[in-house]
């Protein structure tokens, strides 16, 4: 490796740290805009990616140990899209964050960990994880329901609608993340092609 991709480098990890702990900021403001309104519920899943994405970083003791923030970017944007028009967004924005909230425990995974993933892999991998997301999700919402009298979940159709509409966001974030790791791949055995 010569001293200017090096330099690439570091200089690309700096940038993407700067813009993974910006977006990481905007999912926090977000959970305090979701307390403050008195929607707990979205609250606490605001703040569960927020602390998934610092992860890494407080495992390594780094602060450029971040995802790429490309993918945060696909995990805030359900987020921020449900804090600002939540009547619009409700549904959509919960089964697209789900699948956000699994596409970034894969690329953690992938990233931080000896774990190493093949495409078909990893699009299974975020689709059962965006499943056993939204079923933990369910289980959260059903006992809000019985201890404080929520109402969130009005019957067991919708409950298996929900279960089939997270299971297609988390199909494509599958897709997604294949995309971006062949896409990553590919730069990095011909930048010069590419660039």
């Amino acid at each position: 490796m010569s001293r200017a991709d090096l330099g690439r480098l570091i200089e690309d990890e700096r940038a993407n740290a700067v813009l993974a702990w910006m977006l990481v900021g905007i999912v926090v403001l977000v959970a305090v805009g979701s307390v403050v309104r008195g929607d707990l519920l979205w609250a606490i899943f605001a703040a569960a990616v927020a602390v998934v994405a610092v992860l890494p970083p407080l495992a390594f003791g780094s602060s450029r140990a971040m995802i790429p923030w490309e993918v945060l970017v696909v995990a805030a944007f359900p987020t921020v899209g449900y804090a600002l028009v939540p009547p619009v967004l409700d549904d959509v924005a919960t089964y697209l964050a789900v699948a956000a909230l699994a596409l970034v425990l894969a690329v953690e995974l992938h990233l931080f960990t000896s774990v190493t993933m093949s495409y078909r892999f990893a699009v299974v991998f975020v689709v059962m994880a965006t499943m056993a997301t939204a079923g933990v999700w369910a289980v959260v919402r059903w006992v809000a329901d019985g201890a404080l009298g929520t109402g969130f979940l009005t019957s067991d159709t919708r409950l298996m609608w929900e279960f089939i509409a997270s299971t297609v966001a988390g199909l494509g974030a599958g897709i997604f993340f294949e995309g971006y790791v062949r896409r990553r791949v590919r730069i990095e055995r011909f930048p010069e092609e590419i660039r």
